[in-house]
């Protein structure tokens, strides 16, 4: 979803009902039914409007086509659905379901936040299977290559020495590969995936690394999967993919760290005074926000307008209070209105069965788009 998009449902005004909740599964249709009016009949206890339990239920009755698990956040004004989003993988944290002023927005913004798009290559030596994946939402575009084969076959039978074979065999394969090369060259420009995985026949990956090169800046991930060999499975794809996407998810996390601690720090805000005197200036850049920030109980000011969000009463200046909302939230919709970036932070990976390690809830942080004007001039 564009920020624009998004801002536009932030700013618009009257009651809203928020669903948080799994989405599609393999349950039986009946089993999908009765959990579809769970959630409508959940949300009139609550308070929710019966036309946006009615709206949100019957989204809730479209499938959506990803697979399981997943999860979906449902948006309802008025007896509209005004956003309707799904997910691949498993909701981020408990279900959720609220009616107020406000639309829910962080869960939406925890799944985005991790919404890094990346191209995964599994080549054989005579073809390619191209496809331009998102994190959160699965494959967006395929592109299919088949290469130069026949000639391969035509000169096993005339006689040729095994050496000669093994010459000509492997400048064909070379020759495939360039092809690909281009192909994901040019996916590579217009689409800016954040890296290339690259699965498939040994010779095929090593023959396709060397023409990729130097790829524009975007890292490549090699995979030891042969995934196009009968019998073969995605595992090692998979983890390979799984541990990429949790390195740019932390690098990503560690440039916004290393930019707020620019110049000493007077680049950065950090706790919650601190981010939200610079998301009343609009200076923030990027904010990133604990994943365990979302349970907690403090709660901020959220206004009608500029500056957006307020500690408390004498902070509002002419804007007028929506509400009281938990500060995750309020600190989320701040930086979305102002043109900011929001990180959610989640937990490292971990075993399935592993505690959950206990510690304090991370403080929010903040890269700015300039100083404090008060730091410059007490450094003066």
């Amino acid at each position: 979803m564009t920020n624009n998009r998004l801002k536009e449902i932030i700013e618009r005004p009257g009651s809203w009902t928020s669903a948080y909740v799994d989405g599609d599964g393999p349950r039986p249709r009946v089993e999908e039914e009765s959990r579809e009016r769970s959630v409508g009949d959940r949300l009139l206890e609550i308070g929710a409007p019966a036309e946006d339990a009615d709206a949100i239920a019957q989204a809730l009755g479209e499938r959506r086509g990803v697979a399981s698990p997943s999860a979906r956040i449902v948006l309802a004004s008025a007896g509209e659905v005004v956003l309707d989003e799904s997910f691949s993988g498993a909701r981020r944290g408990p279900e959720r379901l609220v009616q107020g002023p406000l639309p829910l927005i962080v869960p939406l913004l925890r799944h985005e936040s991790d919404d890094a798009r990346y191209l995964v290559v599994e080549a054989s030596r005579d073809s390619a299977d191209i496809r331009l994946e998102t994190a959160t939402r699965g494959t967006s575009s395929r592109t299919q290559i088949e290469g130069d084969s026949d000639d391969i076959t035509k000169v096993q039978a005339g006689g040729w020495s095994h050496a000669n074979f093994q010459r000509y065999a492997e400048s064909t394969w070379k020759r495939n590969q360039a092809e690909v090369a281009e192909t994901v060259r040019e996916i590579v420009r217009e689409s800016r995936p954040v890296f290339v995985a690259v699965a498939g026949d040994v010779r095929a990956r090593q023959l396709l690394i060397e023409e990729l090169g130097d790829l524009e800046h975007t890292p490549i991930v090699e995979a030891d999967a042969h995934t196009h060999a009968d019998g073969a499975d995605s595992a090692k794809l998979d983890d390979a993919i799984a541990s990429a996407l949790e390195d740019h998810a932390r690098d990503r996390i560690q440039r916004i760290r290393d930019g707020a601690l620019a110049d000493n720090g007077s680049a950065g805000a950090e706790g919650i005074p601190a981010v939200v005197a610079a998301l009343q200036q609009a200076r923030v850049e990027a904010v990133v926000l604990d994943n365990r920030m979302l349970d907690a109980d403090e709660e901020l000011l959220a206004l009608d307008a500029a500056p957006w969000v307020a500690s408390d009463e004498s902070e509002m200046l002419d804007a007028n209070l929506i509400c009281r909302t938990s500060a995750a939230e309020a600190l989320a919709r701040a930086a979305v209105l102002t043109d900011a970036e929001v990180v959610i932070e989640e937990e490292p990976a971990s075993a399935e069965d592993a505690p959950r390690e206990e510690r304090p809830v991370r403080e929010p942080l903040a890269s700015l788009r300039w100083p404090d004007p008060d730091d410059a001039t007490e450094g003066a």
